[in-house]
């Protein structure tokens, strides 16, 4: 049986293993939900040092920086498939959440950000006012 190869295969199976897709990155990866009035992101950060943790907020990106340690090179390594170095992720927010407010709590390996709602983008109630049959001029 013949078989077709493809020289670069093995090398994106290897990419995509190494540094991810897009859709699903290896580095940082990240869940992401709503409850009420805030919404939450958790990124798995595995042997971070807390101290290495940086988060920035620029009008609605908030960038997370992060490091891990590089190996002893004295170490005779079987595997090494954990990523090493500087890495970061930014999220894009929507207009409706309040940067200003942020909260972030890393523990066990998770870092947690706590987003709220902006209060002008929670709903409410608009009263409808009522007159008896007569019409009103609406004056701008």
């Amino acid at each position: 049986m013949l078989m077709r190869t493809d020289p670069f295969r093995d090398l994106d199976r290897l990419t995509q293993q190494v540094f991810g897709t897009p859709a699903r990155p290896v580095v940082m990866p990240m869940d992401a939900w709503r409850e009420g009035d805030e919404f939450f992101v958790e990124f798995d950060l595995p042997g971070i040092d807390p101290d290495s943790l940086d988060l920035d907020v620029e009008r609605n990106v908030i960038t997370v920086r992060a490091s891990r340690p590089e190996l002893d090179q004295s170490r005779s390594m079987i595997a090494a498939e954990r990523t090493r170095g500087e890495f970061s992720r930014q999220l894009f927010l929507g207009e409706n959440l309040d940067t200003e407010q942020i909260r972030a709590d890393y523990t066990d390996g998770v870092l947690r950000l706590t987003i709220p709602v902006a209060e002008q983008a929670k709903p409410r109630k608009i009263e409808v006012a009522r007159h008896n049959g007569k019409h009103q001029a609406i004056t701008a």
